[in-house]
């Protein structure tokens, strides 16, 4: 049977509510068509005790006027487009500039704002549309979308983002969840350990959009290709020390499209573990920079590095730089990409 909390509220005419998805292992997830964004996730830790390892909060309003990619589907294009600028077939679009100056996940108002139909949703399953129109945010086509979210009996949450336009332009989509496996409000996530399995990632230039240099991991603060403990990197020079981790690596694998384990998480005291598998070629880790002591769910704090997103997505500012994999859809193309979050505990 499904379960579906109603908030009797709408948006511009649609309504907004939040639908649960449970399996057999008392896993669950709290997830609401505004935004296609996760609001709460309910996992188990090493002795059985369950806790909500997901930032958000408590009340729509909340949800809206707070931290507005917590948990959220992120596009038309995730992360940043150097100078909010990109060409397709000789014709120049410009975007919205809301990021330094760079576009960021989508623009002012992205995918993360939107009200999402729900086509359908079951006991383990909620599939979601949308329909982004030809020039919003300054993207050419109208693309149709679906992003449908399966928990499985596995202890996985997995999302199929699935999408067709009528007129060339470029996707790029990502779950925006914030992180933290003690359970959130329980404090920093430098005592996580994290993996990721790259050999290269993607360099910033001084406008934190990728200039199109890759480089190679070795011998650097990059380099997590063994399970590091957060706190040993997080303030190294390479990054912004004082905030944290803000940048994209080059998912190893052998052939495009493969999903692959893009990483891990674990959290030793809790015993949780979370692997992150993906389609996509690239992954932005997070810490969680810019969050200032807000309130939160149940009046739980969240400060700065008190999180981290694990952002399965095509390279930033790609549609740029002609090596990176092309963010390109065309008609008669399909945009298919899956990222898995599997949780465990040890």
């Amino acid at each position: 049977m499904k379960t579906v909390k109603e908030l009797e509220i709408e948006l511009n005419g649609k309504p907004v509510s939040l639908y649960t998805l449970f399996n057999k292992n008392g896993m669950s997830v709290d997830i609401t068509n505004y935004g296609a964004k996760i609001i709460r996730l309910i996992v188990a830790d090493k002795n059985g005790k369950f806790d909500d390892v997901v930032l958000a909060f408590d009340t729509l309003d909340e949800v809206i006027e707070k931290e507005i990619y917590y948990g959220a589907v992120c596009g038309r294009f995730a992360n940043r487009i150097k100078n909010g600028k990109f060409s397709i077939d000789g014709v120049e679009y410009n975007l919205p500039i809301n990021n330094g100056t760079n576009s960021l996940h989508g623009g002012i108002h992205g995918y993360n704002e939107k009200v999402w139909t729900v086509k359908s949703v079951s006991q383990q399953e909620l599939v979601l549309e949308l329909l982004s129109p030809d020039s919003e945010e300054g993207y050419p086509g109208n693309l149709t979308i679906s992003c449908t979210y399966i928990l499985s009996d596995d202890n996985e949450i997995k999302m199929h983002y699935e999408a067709t336009t009528d007129k060339a332009t470029i996707i790029g989509l990502t779950n925006h969840s914030y992180f933290n496996l003690k359970g959130v409000g329980n404090g920093t996530v430098k005592d996580h350990m994290l993996q990721i399995n790259a050999d290269f990632y993607t360099v910033l230039d001084e406008s934190f959009a990728p200039s199109g240099e890759i480089r190679p991991v070795t011998g650097t603060a990059f380099d997590f290709r063994n399970p590091t403990l957060i706190a040993e990197r997080i303030d190294a020079k390479e990054f912004v020390p004082g905030w944290g981790i803000d940048n994209n690596w080059c998912i190893r694998k052998e052939q495009a499209g493969d999903c692959v384990l893009a990483g891990a998480v674990y959290e030793p005291t809790s015993g949780r573990k979370l692997e992150v598998y993906t389609t996509q070629p690239g992954m932005q880790i997070y810490t969680g920079n810019w969050i200032e002591k807000q309130v939160g769910k149940e009046g739980k704090i969240y400060d700065r590095q008190d999180a981290i997103c694990l952002e399965t997505q095509g390279f930033p500012n790609s549609p740029n730089v002609a090596h990176f994999p092309s963010s390109l859809l065309r008609p008669g193309g399909k945009y298919d990409e899956w990222c898995i979050y599997k949780f465990s505990a040890e």
